[in-house]
């Protein structure tokens, strides 16, 4: 069908644009808006019936003239140029490069509106990928083909932690630990980033290139002064190309994103104007829907050699952990990483809080031939031990440390150099699975060794060296 265009333009607001008598058109179209001056906006048809059609435009409707608007309808649905070239490029929310390097020229493009992974056609998530994390690779690991979120506070460095992933990531065979290069040769990155200042997209951009993964990272930097319509695109932009890189190109991709929050808010923001009926907060009652479209993209296919792994950033406003974003995230995805506020006023980098952090597909990456043998054991020990001197912690804040026992003041000991020593690490340091396994054992020999038993007494017998006290 030929490009059909318009100028029956009945109002504008928030970004969204009406036409009437507009017949022939397609949910998900592409639109061209020509304003009086000549200059162009693209556009989305998302709503269409007999008497309106709904249009968001992508760079707002400020300024537009009603009457001497003109409205060309594409006939095709958004699409994404991709090229292997992709890697080590930047680019906005739409795809359009960001880098003032020319745009990605092939003949492969497609819908961003990709659909989920057929659940028949799924693979179950395995394997380990490395994060140089260690409350991350230690006690809530990340296997291949997962979905595993990030729950933070406002203020919080969710930001810092993502980029730090991005920098980190790898992955891991076992026979080829000390070889970089070939540990990263099938690995590919996407990281999408939503509604952040001039200075993170800096921060970024500039993280990535002196690290030196650049070249491995496909980026995507939506700012928060862009039209927020943007971001309800960024996502579905940055998965058609980590499937491209996965399915196509046999690659093991991680897409990092940040901030789905903000992804949410300019949904909520468009179904208001769009007059969708509220539910929690004021969002949309399809939130849960919407959000499963796009996080049931990830994972892996049979037949397929590549994956993909995401890492959404969720933050929790007023660290609200039932706030309907990270709320319906929880039910999507399989665990998270919460952030804790304590620990980051202590100046503890990155601030994870492992007791409420939970990775459900962790026993499927971990183990003889992937990690380390005794790696399930040691982190369960660790839960364990961490959890009981925080009972320890409350019971010394009534009574007074000088009260506790000494095996209560093994616990405090422990806690002290479980959080400075095993979850502190700074933005700089890149800690392989080994020396986080390794590093564990330091700080678990603190305590008694009848205490440990989580842990088997061959695991003690090989690895248990009773640590002078530091008090």
């Amino acid at each position: 069908m030929k490009a059909l265009e318009y100028r029956t333009a009945a109002w504008a607001r928030g970004g969204l644009l009406a036409m009437r008598n507009t017949p022939d058109v397609a949910l998900g179209d592409r639109v061209a808006v020509l304003d009086h001056l000549g200059k162009r906006r693209s556009g989305q048809v998302i709503r269409t019936s007999g008497e309106l059609v709904l249009i968001q435009v992508l760079e707002g409707t400020d300024n537009l003239d009603l009457e001497r608007t003109w409205v060309r309808f594409l006939d095709q649905p958004f699409e994404l140029t991709l090229a292997p070239e992709m890697m080590g490029r930047v680019f906005n929310g739409v795809g359009q490069p960001r880098d003032g390097r020319p745009p990605i020229v092939s003949r492969l493009s497609r819908n961003v509106n990709g659909a989920s992974i057929n659940p028949a056609a799924r693979a179950y998530p395995r394997e380990f990928i490395q994060t140089g994390i260690s409350t991350i690779d230690g006690m809530n690991t990340l296997v291949r083909g997962q979905k595993l979120p990030i729950f933070s506070g406002s203020g919080l460095p969710h930001n810092r932690l993502a980029a730090q992933i991005v920098r980190q990531a790898r992955l891991l065979h076992r026979e080829a630990t000390t070889d970089v290069a070939a540990t990263n040769q099938e690995f590919a990155l996407v990281f999408a980033a939503m509604g952040v200042s001039h200075s993170d997209a800096r921060y970024f951009e500039e993280s990535f290139e002196q690290s030196g993964v650049l070249g491995q990272v496909v980026t995507f930097i939506n700012l928060a002064d862009d039209p927020p319509i943007e971001r309800l695109i960024l996502p579905r932009v940055a998965l058609t190309c980590a499937e491209y890189l996965a399915f196509d190109l046999d690659k093991h991709v991680l897409v990092v994103m940040t901030d789905m929050t903000y992804y949410a808010e300019a949904l909520r923001e468009i179904a208001t104007a769009k007059g969708d009926v509220p539910s929690r907060k004021g969002f949309p009652g399809y939130l849960y829907s919407d959000l499963a479209e796009i996080y049931e993209r990830a994972g892996r296919i049979r037949g397929k050699e590549g994956s993909i792994t995401l890492i959404p950033v969720v933050s929790m406003p007023s660290d609200d952990i039932t706030h309907p974003v990270p709320d319906l995230t929880g039910y999507i995805t399989e665990g998270q990483i919460v952030l804790s506020r304590e620990l980051a006023a202590a100046g503890i980098q990155p601030p994870v809080a492992v007791l409420p952090s939970l990775s459900r597909l962790m026993k499927d990456g971990i183990g003889e031939g992937m990690t380390r043998e005794d790696h399930a054991r040691v982190a369960s020990q660790l839960f364990a031990s961490y959890a009981k001197a925080q009972e320890v912690r409350s019971l010394a804040a009534i009574i007074g440390a000088e009260e506790l026992s000494e095996e209560d003041n093994r616990y405090l000991q422990f806690a002290q150099a479980f959080e400075t020593r095993f979850v502190g690490q700074g933005e700089t340091e890149d800690r392989s699975i080994f020396d986080t396994l390794d590093l564990a054992w330091e700080v678990l020999s603190l305590l008694p060794r009848e205490v440990l038993t989580r842990l088997s007494e061959k695991d003690l017998d090989a690895r248990y060296r009773p640590a002078v006290s530091t008090q």
